[in-house]
């Protein structure tokens, strides 16, 4: 049965480029599983808001994946703490779409609570996929940096009991989204995410790498792919590197450090730029703006091993693409990344995050250059496991699980799982465990 999929984000377009403003590993997860799901039947259709950017109301990203820009506040960049009061808007226009949908999947809370609408409204399945939760992001928050508000937490509660499924990464996310916003088992589906091996993969190596980006064939090559974001851990970056510099003196003469990615985020930048003024390494740091995906499978392969030391991440994926390059990982043992990374065999996962800890394994892999490799081609054979195809397999089998579930709740007259629970008082719904709220409800 060919199915129809409404697969919503509110506050960023799958067409925008990762690594910027509040484009990232989500925009990558939605362009490829929609790809990957189209190839194996499933019609999708991306709804985000228009922003006034000189695209089509309607984008063919791929055949069976099209990109509906919908009318919902101004046609302009907001920042995510605006977005909040454009959910209904945006909800309101989703619901005049003419074309039939057999479920909901919506990603990231905002969209949630648009899924949570547009679900009711139709009366279909609404399948949640989180990407972040507020409630972990607050716990390994850096010094200074803006915490989530009260409000992202509250929706998140509300979008995890009306979801009919949750699709999480790992294991990891399954247990916080329990723990932490009392997710039913019953409804939580663990989905690896995948990587696209036609785009990343060894190619022809790291020479050739370097000549077309015009690195130092000799160089020491650190890499860190990503925002510029206090949550990432530049500053750990910047740290470990001044510390694996007054350690190792001698490195400092082949050691470049690319640091391929934007500023993102409301708060502070963690600027890697100042800070590595401060600390005397600026020399070795050259930045570079984010680049599409075949260009950045190039810094991959480029690189001696790829940093990633964020203090929370609910997956990795630059991890698990810079793998299918052939290049080992250095990253922190939060969320995804030990399921992303096989510590001692396709990298090393660092607990906590010591700067001196970082500085002593970069200065491992610049003096076992050798080992370093051979975690490299391990790498390549760890994330070849990981394909897209696969993760868009095991995800056509939560939406046919779901269908057959509500099928079965009609059959039997019973109402579907769609929005079945809330926190009392909250602004879109209120009610009681087990009723399911009409759409007049949800609106307020």
């Amino acid at each position: 049965m060919s199915l129809r999929v409404a697969m919503l984000s509110v506050h960023t377009s799958p067409l925008h480029q990762p690594g910027t403003g509040d484009a990232g590993g989500m925009n990558v997860y939605m362009v490829q599983l929609s790809r990957a799901l189209a190839e194996q039947g499933v019609e999708v259709d991306l709804f985000t808001r228009c922003r006034g950017e000189a695209r089509p109301p309607r984008d063919l990203l791929a055949p069976g994946v099209r990109v509906r820009h919908l009318e919902a506040g101004p046609r302009a960049a907001l920042a995510k703490e605006d977005m909040p009061a454009l959910v209904v808007p945006f909800s309101l226009a989703l619901l005049k779409e003419e074309r039939r949908y057999d479920l909901v999947h919506s990603h990231y809370w905002l969209s949630g609570q648009a899924g949570r609408i547009a679900a009711a409204g139709w009366r279909i399945p609404l399948v949640h996929t989180a990407h972040t939760l507020a409630r972990v992001k607050n716990a390994a928050l850096a010094d200074g940096d803006t915490p989530e508000p009260e409000l992202r937490v509250l929706g998140e509660h509300q979008v995890v009991g009306s979801a009919d499924r949750l699709i999480v990464n790992t294991g990891d996310e399954a247990r916080a989204m329990r723990e932490l916003y009392g997710a039913r088992a019953s409804r939580t589906e663990i989905v690896r995410p995948g990587v696209d091996l036609r785009t990343f993969a060894p190619g022809r190596g790291r020479a050739a790498a370097r000549a077309r980006l015009g690195l130092p064939a000799d160089a020491f090559v650190p890499l860190y792919a990503g925002r510029i974001q206090p949550l990432k851990g530049p500053d750990v970056m910047v740290r470990a590197i001044a510390r694996l510099l007054a350690d190792a003196p001698g490195l400092r003469e082949r050691t470049l450090v690319a640091v391929v990615g934007g500023d993102s985020g409301a708060g502070p930048r963690g600027d890697a730029r100042e800070l590595a003024r401060e600390l005397g390494v600026s020399d070795v740091l050259r930045h570079h703006p984010p680049v599409p995906q075949r260009e950045l499978a190039d810094w991959y392969r480029a690189a001696d091993v790829l940093l990633v030391p964020s203090r929370s991440e609910s997956f990795g994926l630059v991890a698990l693409e810079a793998q299918a390059c052939g290049t080992p990982v250095l990253a922190s043992a939060v969320g995804g990344l030990p399921t992303a990374v096989r510590d001692r065999v396709t990298g090393v996962l660092v607990h906590g995050n010591d700067p001196v800890e970082y500085a002593r394994w970069l200065r491992w892999f610049a003096e076992h250059p050798a080992a370093g490799a051979a975690m490299g081609e391990a790498a390549v054979r760890h994330a070849r496991a990981m394909s897209w195809r696969a993760a868009a397999a095991r995800t056509l089998e939560v939406y046919r699980d779901v269908l057959r579930e509500e099928r079965g709740a009609a059959d039997t007259g019973e109402a579907g799982a769609t929005a079945r629970s809330c926190l009392a008082g909250a602004s879109l719904l209120e009610g009681r465990e087990g009723r399911k709220p009409t759409l007049t409800a949800l609106l307020g």
